[in-house]
């Protein structure tokens, strides 16, 4: 049976978190293949591959995407070995906060910086030629509703996804000004890519709720949630989609 994503290739990126998951799983029983990407091995295999049976609708890849030369390799191998992408969808981050704003360290800052926004950089950078290329080529990452509302305890992070922002602005830019005449307004179907914000409080999975089944997660957005989202990408029009800020409930 045919799904309405067959025939694209995505890039998940922190494909072993459970928002990672999720998200391949929608594209893939959409149809689409998805390019796996994770810093861990043994997590990657454990997601896509328990006990020893792998999805032929995923290809696992090992990589610090914080290391510009190993995107690159990364980007080479996989145009090679499973040919060019249409999607990104950057999941990799991490939280860290707390103490006031003379608690916000360094060390947190670097971890935050080098987490989210480092790798994003490398891999819009890097896969941009192809995203530019597809006739569906499309872009996401994940923010936060702190940067709306920042507080001292979580400024380094609301900072560091505000940055993450506006890079993604910047993509949706780059994306308009290629495709469409001195990036105005475009023909109907002339703009195929797009970038594109999601926003959440937090994220939850069942793994998490069944840890705390006391907590009530209110606000939270399920992983489920995300991942239906990220499918419908490739399926709505880019002209609405590219440089828009999406809230998930």
């Amino acid at each position: 049976m045919n799904g309405p994503l067959d025939g694209l290739r995505v890039v998940v990126a922190g494909a072993a978190s459970a928002s990672g998951q999720a998200v391949a799983g929608a594209l893939t029983a959409a149809g689409a293949a998805v390019v796996a990407v994770g810093s861990n091995p043994e997590r990657l295999a454990k997601a896509f591959a328990p006990a020893g049976t792998a999805d032929p609708a995923v290809a696992t890849y090992t990589c610090d995407l914080a290391d510009p030369g190993a995107v690159s390799a990364l980007a080479t191998a996989v145009r090679a070995e499973q040919g060019p992408v249409d999607g990104l969808i950057h999941l990799v981050g991490g939280w860290r906060g707390g103490g006031g704003l003379g608690g916000q360290s360094d060390q947190d800052w670097d971890f935050l910086h080098h987490g989210i926004m480092t790798t994003l950089r490398n891999t819009t950078r890097t896969f941009y030629p192809d995203l530019a290329a597809s006739p569906r080529g499309r872009a996401a990452i994940v923010s936060a509703t702190a940067v709306d509302s920042p507080t001292a305890g979580g400024a380094n992070y609301a900072a560091v996804k505000a940055a993450a922002e506006t890079w993604m602005r910047a993509v949706a830019q780059g994306f308009r000004q290629d495709q469409t005449k001195a990036g105005e307004a475009a023909e109907p179907g002339a703009l195929h890519s797009a970038a594109v914000v999601f926003v959440v409080k937090a994220l939850v999975d069942d793994g998490m709720r069944a840890a705390e089944p006391e907590r009530s997660f209110a606000g939270f957005t399920d992983v489920e949630t995300l991942a239906a989202a990220v499918r419908d990408l490739f399926t709505t029009d880019a002209a609405e989609l590219n440089g828009s800020r999406r809230k998930l409930a």
